[in-house]
């Protein structure tokens, strides 16, 4: 694993790689590519790669004005590559970011049809806070989690 490569989203190149594993895993959520690029403008976001291939992505959402103590982390990782110790690399490293920005409480969110990563999630320490269902007609719950 010591070729695990991690760089910040802020080309075009990276943002399509981010917006790649966001959308294969998310499949009920797809994001453009500008929807993308103003993610990078609130949040920090990497993607990560063994050599030259792509195998996963995260995401950082910083503490808010409104909610200046919890920091949200968001870890995917494409399926061909779990269970390989890269989320956990990518997990040390999400929460890593979040403590130095001086979050006290650390949450995450997985959608329900992601049973490996409500699993990984449960297995760091993130218990259940709630479900629910983004737009009318979704059948997908997302579920958020904080850590515990």
């Amino acid at each position: 694993m010591n070729d695990l490569r991690i760089q910040a989203v802020d080309d075009d190149a990276s943002i399509h790689d981010w917006q790649y594993v966001h959308n294969l895993i998310i499949p009920g959520d797809m994001l453009s590519i500008d929807d993308v690029r103003a993610r990078t403008g609130r949040n920090r976001m990497e993607v990560a790669y063994l050599g030259d291939v792509l195998v996963g992505c995260t995401t950082v959402r910083p503490p808010t004005a409104d909610n200046r103590a919890t920091a949200t982390v968001i870890v995917r990782v494409l399926p061909g590559y779990r269970r390989r110790g890269v989320g956990t690399r990518l997990y040390k490293r999400v929460l890593g970011q979040a403590r130095a920005l001086d979050a006290q409480v650390i949450e995450t969110v997985v959608l329900a049809s992601n049973p490996d990563g409500l699993l990984f999630a449960e297995q760091h320490g993130f218990t259940e806070l709630e479900r629910y269902l983004l737009r009318d007609g979704d059948t997908v719950p997302w579920i958020d989690l904080r850590l515990t």
